[in-house]
């Protein structure tokens, strides 16, 4: 009759000793000495008041009990790695929902990709993502994340320098092929152009590159989706990202010396949100991805 209940541990010798057949091969599969793994099976065998091996020229063989124990025991190591997985996921596992905002084209054309790397990372997390060109709220927590093309000055939000983003003018090849080619910056006053609706603080520094406004483009949108959609449908001639840009051959780049103009980018959540795991980790995740689109080290 067993007189006081084993310790897990002697039964995960135990099995070890009925997987591997000897205490040697035993003992390095856990890391332990084979005087050590010994004093185990014969402390459980005592423990338990049985009889669970026998030595033959092979090795230890269990015993017919031995052999049925092992059963329950394989049951206990299953419980065991269960218990260990669930907690090892409530601690690494981040689970719920980050709210980020960002621009269309930010939206649309740059973070897909970027977010899909997270998902696969992290599939506990779920992004809401809202696509303005006007900011919303932080202070307010409209969102938790926002990709922005200007500084924030609020004091509670915590903001990250990504980068300058290039931006140039481009046009589609076929464009060019049936209204020619501006040299210099007074040519696009003959060329069909496409720019904004609605002056906007991110646009003023682009505006001042420009030998014209508003009254003078061909097409005005306050959608940069929009307007990318319309230079590559060959419409006219616009201001773009460089690293949208390259990615189809069809577009070509204008004048680069005369207008060469740079968005600076900056990753920005409230500074209460610091202490929120997911939150963090989605900031981190955009600050390094978007930093590697920019071209820069964060």
């Amino acid at each position: 009759m067993a007189i006081k209940e084993p310790g897990w541990e002697l039964y995960r010798s135990f099995l070890a000793v009925i997987r591997e057949g000897s205490l040697s091969a035993a003992a390095r599969s856990l890391g332990m000495t084979q005087p050590s793994l010994g004093r185990h099976i014969r402390q459980l065998e005592s423990d338990l008041d049985v009889v669970l091996f026998t030595r033959s020229p092979q090795g230890l063989a269990p015993t017919d009990l031995g052999d049925e124990l092992a059963t329950h025991a394989q049951a206990m190591y299953a419980s065991s790695a269960a218990l260990r997985r669930a907690a090892s996921g409530s601690n690494a596992e981040v689970r719920g929902v980050v709210r980020v905002t960002c621009s269309e084209v930010i939206g649309a054309e740059v973070l897909p990709p970027i977010l899909a790397a997270l998902r696969q990372q992290h599939p506990g997390i779920v992004i809401e993502l809202s696509l303005s060109n006007r900011s919303e709220d932080l202070l307010r927590k409209d969102a938790d994340i926002a990709v922005r093309m200007i500084r924030p000055v609020q004091a509670a939000l915590v903001a990250r320098y990504i980068g300058a983003i290039p931006l140039g003018l481009y046009a589609h090849r076929r464009y060019l092929k049936s209204n020619g080619t501006p040299l210099v910056l007074a040519d696009l006053h003959r060329h069909a152009t496409i720019g904004y609706d609605h002056d906007m603080p991110a646009l003023r520094a682009i505006r001042d590159k420009l030998p014209f406004g508003r009254e003078d483009f061909s097409l005005r949108t306050d959608s940069d989706l929009a307007q990318l959609a319309a230079i590559r449908a060959g419409y006219g001639i616009g201001g773009c990202q460089c690293a949208l840009a390259e990615r189809d051959k069809n577009l070509v780049r204008l004048l680069p010396q005369a207008f060469a103009p740079n968005l600076d980018t900056w990753l920005v959540m409230h500074e209460d949100l610091k202490a929120s795991r997911r939150t963090r980790l989605v900031f981190d995740h955009l600050a390094l991805a978007l930093a590697d689109y920019v071209g820069v080290v964060a």
